[in-house]
């Protein structure tokens, strides 16, 4: 027979109320009494339903997060951050997927009204200042995720320090014709990716040419290169194939601003006859799965790493063990492989 709270009750001389207290660490309860509690349950082998426990200090066990509707590498990984680390704390997940800009408000009046969770994860959207508000006066945490607020919890990537690097370590092989291909120019990622690009040829005194700038609202307004931001494989590829049609003095290097972006450049530099990365060096960013069996040499950023960390940042505010707001910068690391290197001419 399993052992049960009462008989934990029976062996140290109290009633289950006062298990239940010193299981969920009632102020309620004397030290004392706390110990001999804690002995029996130690030497009884029990251990609390997470439900009970949950019940008895009033939480539902579920945290929400509101993303974009993308299925990229970078929200699989970091999804599978946030799922490893939930298991941990027993608890569930509840997403909302948010296909249009304004349905951010939606979901996030939804969560304030239902009540279904005791915490909230919002993914590379911004948090509106009214709703800072209204989620303090509620006292429900929320910590945003690939974007930062003075006043909300934050997990990102140092994204401008991963470019800066990209970038320098292009510079170093010897390269100083060097375009960025990037997602939508108004993505927060791809505003820190290009200026730690520029950074970087500033540094040296490489001029910053406009047209060796591409971005995937620049190109079309197509759905297909419009999907996840602009970081996809067709604007990778539309941006390459742009670039390579410039009447003079056509980049020798290209850092893309995410790997799928560099996977799409390879794609059209290899279809124009070209090599990579004897005429075209390429390197990208976040470090993909695919990214190894391409022999990309990348940027890498924690993406399972920016999920977990997500998650145990919100449960310290949901358990009480934090009180002050908390950001928190990742660092990222250049993997070199295959698709780079020294430039002869």
């Amino acid at each position: 027979m399993a052992v049960t709270i009462y008989d934990v009750a029976k062996k140290a001389g109290v009633g289950i109320g006062t298990v239940s207290r010193a299981i969920n660490d009632s102020p309620q309860i004397r030290p004392e009494t706390k110990q001999r509690v804690m002995d029996a349950i130690r030497e009884l082998g029990y251990s609390p339903h997470s439900m009970a426990k949950r019940l008895a200090r009033r939480k539902i066990g579920i945290l929400a997060a509101i993303m974009p509707f993308y299925t990229g590498h970078f929200y699989q990984e970091l999804l599978r951050g946030i799922q490893k680390s939930l298991a941990q704390f027993e608890y569930d997940l509840l997403v909302y997927y948010v296909d249009k800009a304004d349905k951010l408000t939606a979901f996030l009046d939804r969560t304030l009204k239902e009540k279904r969770c005791d915490g909230v994860m919002v993914i590379s959207m911004d948090v509106p200042e009214d709703y800072v508000e209204k989620f303090t006066n509620a006292r429900l945490p929320v910590v945003v995720v690939d974007r930062a607020h003075k006043k909300l919890d934050s997990v990102q990537v140092q994204n401008e320090d991963g470019a800066y690097m990209a970038t320098h370590y292009l510079i170093q092989l010897g390269h100083r014709r060097i375009a960025m291909i990037a997602g939508n120019r108004w993505s927060l990622p791809a505003r820190q990716r290009h200026q730690g690009y520029l950074r970087a040829l500033q540094e040296v005194g490489i001029p910053a040419k406009p047209d060796y700038y591409v971005t995937a609202d620049g190109l079309s307004r197509d759905a297909a290169v419009q999907a996840n931001d602009g970081f996809n494989e067709i604007a990778g590829k539309l941006a390459m194939e742009h670039l390579l049609a410039m009447p003079a003095e056509r980049p020798t290097a290209i850092f893309a601003a995410s790997d799928i972006l560099a996977i799409g450049a390879i794609q059209a530099i290899r279809q124009a006859g070209l090599s990579v990365p004897e005429d075209m060096a390429v390197i990208g960013f976040d470090d993909i799965e695919l990214a190894k069996y391409l022999s990309l040499t990348t940027v890498q950023q924690p993406m399972f790493e920016m999920g977990r960390l997500a998650v145990e940042t919100v449960m310290e505010k949901i358990e009480g063990r934090m009180e002050e707001v908390k950001h928190i910068l990742l660092s990222t690391r250049l993997v070199e492989r295959g698709s780079t290197t020294h430039k002869n001419r």
